[in-house]
């Protein structure tokens, strides 16, 4: 009987953290980059957003490597909940990673290392639905396909080359 009323406890924890995890919200003009705080509709590249416990709202990322580098990061403002990056198998474009085409992070499969750049002009993590997409992408613009735990720290951790639009 111990046991039964111990599984259901354990039963009801899941729920109740499954329940926890919020779903995407689709960004818009207003939404801005937790940490440039720029629009990031304005700018391309995948983007991310974080549900954090107690926020009405996700925090918004313009670089996927940004959001990375929050969730590895040792300052946060409360419990994370819930992780999402844009699909860009399903994005119109680079330019246009598409407002509510998201993925949650810990199912994505990431290409890391690529010679492409990410809204804010440092080099970009981009991430895919499916292992078709991101093997198409790497075989184009090169990198290794992985998994969001297998990213190294140094991919999103270490200072990098900006690169802005217009300068060469």
């Amino acid at each position: 009987m111990r046991h039964a009323f111990l599984a259901l406890l354990l039963l009801a924890a899941c729920r109740q953290e499954m329940a926890e995890a919020p779903a995407p919200v689709a960004y818009d003009a207003s939404s801005v980059g937790h940490f440039c705080m720029m629009q990031i509709a304005e700018h391309g590249g995948p983007k991310a957003q974080i549900h954090l416990e107690g926020y009405p709202a996700p925090i918004f990322f313009s670089q996927v490597r940004d959001a990375i580098a929050y969730l590895r990061g040792q300052e946060r403002e409360a419990r994370i909940l819930a992780v999402y990056v844009n699909d860009m198998a399903r994005a119109p474009s680079w330019e246009d990673p598409g407002a509510d085409n998201w993925i949650a992070a810990d199912a994505a499969l990431f290409v890391v290392g690529a010679s492409v750049t990410g809204g804010m002009g440092a080099p970009e993590i981009a991430p895919f639905g499916t292992e078709d997409a991101a093997a198409r992408f790497s075989a184009k613009h090169g990198g290794r396909m992985m998994a969001l735990a297998q990213i190294p720290e140094d991919a999103v951790l270490s200072p990098v080359e900006i690169t802005l639009p217009g300068s060469n």
